[in-house]
């Protein structure tokens, strides 16, 4: 920064990994913190004496997310903005914080974070990410492996009838492995095979509180039976646009997931336990890479567990196919609540601590209760 004497509060915004500027309606800079030089790649009196659009490409969003924020005095996340330019370099991929400044009416406070969260959305929200991925790979295997594995089975069941009839056992166990594993190998192409259909699903008015309590009930006296099931809701929260069975479906395997990541108290030495959380997070939104369309997703719902974590070497390729920690696991769960996820035109993210780790999944607000947004 240019001053040498600064008053404290710079300083604690120097301290910041973040870019932070303030700027006004007309994009006029007032303000910017250490980070934010190294952002725009000039210095804080260059960055001030030029403004906002001088380091913006053409048509940027962020000049009309300023007047959203200025006109409606509430805060706005927007994520996945295209900073790409001459000056500020090829693929910036840029999450944005814009919060208005109740002491100056007319200006913003603006926070730039770089983070693999826009890699993500792109991932989830364009059909390019870790559902894609196996897309085309799910039909090929259906046409190429299926069909010859047939045969396989075919030719195991007549060699295993050969087999009883000469009271051969130890033959007759080798075509019964052959047979199960032509019958595993055909159920997971089967599970690949949802990652290829393109079709519209069919949404309604969904209350996603229903299906926790739909959930927690299946877990309670199932796979989760050994670890409790909290539940912090806002009970005022609206109805999602959503297919009821197919949310069903992510929260199920979310919560068993949890609940298999969770040890045995006996174990660990303290009580398993499964958090369900809902929120409506106003000024949640998001630009869809592929069509450009701005998205609100106000509900939040979270998986919290309190079991050993994610590797922090997983934690990046999580959502991706055949990625697994499991012993028997085929790593094509979490892809699926992905492409089920985007498929909604929501998000999901996922952080891990150690004895902590929290699925947190965005959705859009069902139009007729909220035709506004």
């Amino acid at each position: 920064m240019d001053n040498i004497t600064l008053p404290l509060s710079d300083y604690v915004l120097n301290t910041l990994p973040q870019a932070v500027i303030m700027a006004g309606a007309n994009g006029q800079i007032s303000y910017a913190n250490a980070q934010a030089e190294v952002f725009f790649r000039s210095s804080a009196a260059i960055i001030r004496r030029h403004g906002l659009e001088y380091f913006l490409p053409p048509a940027s969003p962020l000049i009309s997310l300023i007047a959203q924020v200025i006109h409606s005095g509430t805060a706005v996340n927007e994520y996945h903005i295209d900073m790409s330019s001459p000056r500020m370099g090829a693929e910036r991929m840029v999450d944005v914080q814009v919060t208005p400044v109740s002491e100056k009416p007319d200006h913003v406070v603006i926070l730039f974070k770089e983070t693999a969260m826009a890699e993500k959305l792109n991932r989830q929200m364009s059909h390019r990410g870790a559902a894609r991925s196996v897309t085309g790979l799910a039909a090929m295997l259906a046409h190429e492996i299926k069909n010859p594995l047939s045969g396989i089975r075919g030719a195991a069941q007549l060699l295993e009838m050969s087999a009883r009839d000469a009271a051969n056992e130890a033959d007759c166990e080798l075509t019964q492995l052959i047979r199960d594993e032509a019958d595993r190998i055909v159920a997971l192409v089967d599970r690949m095979n949802v990652f290829s259909d393109e079709r519209p699903i069919e949404r309604s008015a969904v209350n996603l509180h229903t299906v926790l309590g739909h959930v927690k009930t299946l877990a309670s006296h199932g796979f989760a039976s050994h670890v409790t099931i909290r539940e912090e809701y806002d009970p005022s929260l609206p109805r999602v646009w959503g297919n009821r069975d197919q949310l069903i479906q992510v929260f199920l395997n979310l919560i068993k997931n949890a609940a298999e990541a969770i040890e045995p108290e006996e174990r660990s030495g303290r009580k398993g336990e499964i958090l369900l959380t809902s929120a409506y997070k106003a000024g949640m939104h998001m630009t869809v890479p592929a069509t450009g369309e701005r998205m609100s997703l106000p509900l939040e719902f979270c998986v919290i567990d309190n079991g050993g974590g994610v590797a922090s070497d997983i934690l990046p390729i999580l959502f991706d196919p055949f990625i697994t920690t499991k012993t028997n696991g085929s790593g094509l769960g979490l892809p699926l609540v992905a492409k089920i996820i985007a498929d909604h035109g929501g998000m999901i993210e996922c952080e891990s601590f150690s004895g902590k780790t929290i699925f947190r999944i965005l959705l859009p607000v069902w139009k007729n209760e909220h035709p506004d947004i």
